[in-house]
């Protein structure tokens, strides 16, 4: 139909039409209503939530090589000390005796460290695993719960899909039918106003 065949009554009849349509497709939208933003917030929380746990586990394994750093350790300051006093049955004066005295004094000085150290690691490590615990309930409980969401999210979709579908086929062919100018004023129109 050219604009020009159209009376008043038909182009105010084509934009009510057009605009019972949209109104029908808003409708759709708001029975979904938040749940697609629902869904996708979820899934940001779950990604957080396996980075946190990936992370932890990372903080984890640098605990176990720092542990098995100060049991090296250990074993070399026992190492230095028989060695030590293995040199001191053989030495000629007191000077070298107290000298070889301070060096098994500083080793076993750092065998008490080592030892503190690898107690802090293993206090860390606990309070790691007690976290990753409770975050890993938490991500299994929000799996759960986007699953239920997303079948939600899924039956909506599937219940209006072949309506929406046929509702924006109506609105191609009633905005169609509609002179640009008057078209476009109805879209800025539309796009102010939010119900």
């Amino acid at each position: 139909m050219a604009d020009k065949d159209l009376s008043v009554e038909d182009k105010l009849k084509a934009l009510y039409d057009l605009q019972s349509v949209k109104s029908a497709i808003d409708n759709i939208r708001t029975v979904r209503g938040e749940l697609p933003l629902e869904v996708k917030d979820l899934e940001d929380e779950l990604a957080g939530l396996q980075t946190r746990i990936h992370k932890y586990e990372q903080e984890l394994e640098d605990l176990d090589t720092e542990i098995s750093n100060r049991k090296n350790k250990i074993a070399e300051c026992e190492m230095l000390i028989k060695k030590y006093e293995e040199q001191q049955k053989s030495v000629r004066n007191n000077r070298e005796f107290d000298s070889l005295s301070k060096e098994i004094e500083y080793q076993e000085l750092e065998i008490q460290l080592a030892e503190k150290r690898i107690k802090e690691f293993s206090a860390r490590i606990e309070q790691k695993n007690e976290v990753i615990a409770t975050t890993k309930e938490k991500l299994a409980k929000q799996e759960e719960h986007l699953s239920h969401k997303k079948a939600e999210l899924n039956d909506i979709l599937k219940e209006t899909e072949k309506e929406q579908k046929m509702l924006v086929k109506k609105s191609e062919e009633f905005s169609a039918a509609i002179d640009e100018h008057l078209l476009a004023a109805y879209k800025r129109i539309r796009k102010k106003v939010k119900n």
